[in-house]
């Protein structure tokens, strides 16, 4: 009589169940971004083909009096997630706040790693995304500090490693390095100043992302120059040494959005490259 009944309960439950796993696939349909997921939701989309896990790294780094510390880690986490958007089989992973650099007290705003700290990072957390199930791995990064070394290194190594089971790591460049030469081209077209670090493409984006007014001193932005973006071969002139190189007084959140459409489509080019999407 009690094996009926318990019978006679999980049949009563078991809609609840069917109900329950039909919720977490279509959340993990709609989810992207891993830290905001569940675990059961991490399982269904997986399975549902999201095999493809994105390491982006951010960084905080004085870039300026305009702009927050960690504008590397604002940009990147709305880089990122887009490019999971994009790509359709892939989930953002939790940025990394550190990369390589070093503090300063004269301009107070870094907190860096080493390379050799970074390349060990990278290396657990790629793992750790296989032992959970991804398929593929790719790192890439908002801070220029370990490409392309550390992160071509850590891709070969892994790389090396488990394409024999068929998993695959690889190191995603085109986001930071070719999109980054390439909008600069776009803006000395149109007659905008050269730029680099804290310039007109940092402010922008950051401008464009700063939705609550957190990171960015928009007051400031109009009447902050830097120090001029030094020629190929030439030494860095280093007069007002506020943090910035270039000159941010022409940004916009306009650009901003801009420059963020032309990184995102470098990078899912390139990361189709390595894994054809399915047709």
């Amino acid at each position: 009589m009690r094996i009926l009944k318990v019978a006679a309960l999980a049949l009563a439950l078991s809609p609840a169940i069917s109900m329950s796993h039909a919720a977490y696939a279509a959340a993990a349909n709609q989810s992207i971004e891993f830290e905001k997921m569940t675990w059961p939701e991490v399982k269904a989309a997986l399975a549902a083909g999201k095999t493809t896990a994105l390491f982006y790294t951010g960084g905080v780094e004085q870039r300026g009096p305009q702009n927050g510390n960690g504008g590397h880690n604002l940009m990147a986490q709305a880089t990122v997630k887009m490019i999971a958007e994009r790509l359709g089989n892939a989930i953002a992973m939790p940025v990394m706040p550190f990369t390589p650099n070093n503090a300063s007290a004269d301009l107070p705003g870094t907190i860096g790693l080493t390379p050799e700290l970074l390349g060990a990072v990278l290396e657990r957390i790629s793992e750790q995304a296989i032992q959970t199930g991804f398929k593929n791995v790719v790192i890439m990064g908002d801070h220029g500090g370990g490409q392309p070394k550390v992160y071509q290194d850590v891709a070969a190594k892994l790389e090396a490693k488990y394409a024999p089971q068929g998993i695959h790591v690889f190191y995603c460049d085109d986001v930071y390095i070719k999109a980054g030469a390439d909008f600069d081209r776009i803006l000395a077209e149109r007659g905008y100043p050269a730029t680099s670090h804290g310039g007109i493409t940092d402010t922008s984006l950051m401008m464009y992302l700063d939705k609550n007014n957190e990171y960015v001193r928009r007051e400031l932005v109009p009447v902050t120059n830097g120090d001029p973006v030094p020629k190929a071969g030439e030494k860095p002139v280093r007069t007002l040494n506020n943090g910035i190189t270039g000159d941010p007084r022409r940004s916009t959140a306009e650009l901003g959005k801009e420059e963020l459409e032309h990184k995102v489509g470098f990078a899912v080019k390139q990361i189709q490259g390595f894994i054809p999407p399915k047709k």
